[in-house]
């Protein structure tokens, strides 16, 4: 969930359709009411009346004290074949240099932990568990800033054995950054690198 508490109140409301070969495939109307210390949110996508299906998410945060924001998220599927829900329960605590999260909801939970250490380091982990595969993951990464060589490094590595680093360099004078990548998969015996430059 990344939506968060805002001081003023609005209301947002979007629609997308989506077509292929002159029929429509998928569409959703989304709407958003942000008050002055919760965000409730409202997706609705295929809804189909002749196929008795629709898809139906709801968001709810509200900000409880100036660092805590409690909250849940309700997925609800209906077909012909099947009919089902699942709730999700979220919570946030944050301080100036810290950010504790945690998830959980019949399809498993999800922790994390965001400290920012000085102006050049920052360090996060994670924690995953699904019930559906029965498997957990727990990953750990950091990004170092060097703003006198124009540098930012992140990498990560998880309990899965895998392990990447991406370096990103500004090349001035001119607008462009290059960036270059590299993941190994220790157990699946993979390697992807990467290379790019992205200008602007």
């Amino acid at each position: 969930m990344d939506a968060y508490p805002t001081q003023a109140a609005s209301t947002l409301s979007t629609g997308a359709v989506k077509t292929q070969q002159s029929q429509f495939v998928t569409w959703q109307f989304e709407t958003e009411y942000r008050g002055s210390d919760f965000t409730a949110a409202v997706t609705v996508a295929n809804p189909d009346v002749l196929r008795e299906s629709v898809i139906l998410v709801a968001h709810f945060l509200q900000s409880v004290s100036s660092g805590l924001v409690l909250g849940g998220e309700l997925v609800y599927h209906r077909g012909r074949a099947e009919e089902g829900g699942i709730l999700t329960l979220a919570g946030q605590y944050s301080r100036p240099n810290w950010v504790a999260t945690l998830n959980a909801g019949k399809g498993g939970a999800h922790a994390s932990y965001y400290h920012r250490a000085n102006k050049q380091i920052q360090i996060g982990v994670e924690f995953e568990a699904s019930t559906r595969t029965q498997e957990t993951t727990t990953s750990f990464g950091y990004q170092m800033e060097l703003p006198e060589a124009n540098m930012v490094f992140r990498g990560m590595i998880n309990s899965r054995c895998i392990i990447g680093g991406v370096l990103e360099k500004r090349l001035t004078p001119l607008p462009a950054t290059l960036i270059m990548g590299a993941f190994v998969n220790h157990r699946g015996d993979k390697l992807q690198v990467g290379l790019g430059v992205t200008v602007g």
